[in-house]
């Protein structure tokens, strides 16, 4: 987490290949990631060198990638977005991964995405125009949801956490990390949890995805939410793994084979955690 990040991109299939971009991006060097089935990767330079502003390229201009960590993109895989499938993106953000799993779904069936906080939300619509995106429904409103009940086929939890993964991007939050911040984040994914789950439905699956290392915002998280509702259970993580990057891929941090932690250690990639819960009633 001390090291010069490097600049991950996602190749937008909607508009064009992983190869198309990285031709369009020789000049920077670009590669495919090892992980992310659509990443194409930037090494860090050296010294005073930066990274290039590929957002100014007519290639990002056209919709042919996004900015996005390899880490990111791989939880997005690891949701398992199937073309016709109906999937609620609950706390969508910027909408990175709401773009990821939409063009993993050719444009068929639809993600719903939703965000409490408006102003966090406000960029997704100009990422979808421009990834030429048409499967996709915003939502700023919790009460447009409650039609939805009992619906989704997947909702997505990417939870508010304290941002422990990207401390190699932004190293100066590392300071502003107190005791009082994580037990706030703690209950704040309690709540986002407690709401998504009526989303789900029989058979589908409630995913939890932080960008924190921290056990106590993601594996005790889990076996919490677990516990305390038994119609949810853990899918072990390690098979999926397995079956989307292949059984030679570098594997991340697992205590158990049921969750799965990310890191610049294990897998070269900012740190994030993922969990699948199906609801079994």
């Amino acid at each position: 987490l001390n090291e010069r990040p490097t600049l991950d991109l996602r190749a937008n299939t909607l508009k064009a290949s992983r190869t198309k971009v990285i031709k369009a991006l020789e000049d920077a060097s670009a590669e495919p990631t090892r992980l992310a089935r659509q990443g194409v990767r930037i090494a860090a330079g050296e010294g005073p060198s930066r990274l290039p502003n590929v957002t100014a390229e007519i290639s990002f201009q056209k919709g042919w990638f996004e900015v996005q960590d390899e880490g990111s993109q791989i939880v997005a895989d690891l949701a398992g977005a199937q073309e016709g499938e109906q999937i609620l993106d609950y706390c969508a953000g910027g909408g990175g991964k709401t773009l990821a799993m939409a063009a993993t779904m050719n444009n068929k069936g639809q993600v719903h995405a939703f965000d409490a906080d408006r102003k966090r939300l406000a960029p997704i619509i100009e990422r979808l125009k421009r990834a030429g995106t048409r499967n996709v429904q915003v939502h700023d409103r919790a009460e447009g949801l409650e039609r939805y009940v009992g619906k989704f086929d997947r909702v997505l939890v990417d939870a508010p956490c304290t941002g422990t993964g990207t401390w190699r991007r932004r190293p100066d939050t590392k300071w502003r990390l107190t005791q009082r911040n994580l037990e706030e984040r703690v209950e704040q994914q309690a709540q986002a949890l407690e709401q998504a789950k009526s989303f789900v439905r029989a058979g589908g699956e409630l995913i939890y995805v932080t960008c924190s290392v921290l056990p106590d915002e993601n594996e005790r998280q889990v076996r919490r939410f677990c516990a305390e509702n038994s119609e949810f259970s853990i899918r072990p993580a390690l098979p999926r793994w397995t079956e989307t990057f292949g059984a030679d891929a570098i594997k991340p941090h697992s205590a158990d084979g049921e969750t799965l932690t990310l890191t610049p250690a294990t897998t070269d990639t900012d740190g994030f955690f993922f969990c699948a819960m199906k609801r079994n009633a």
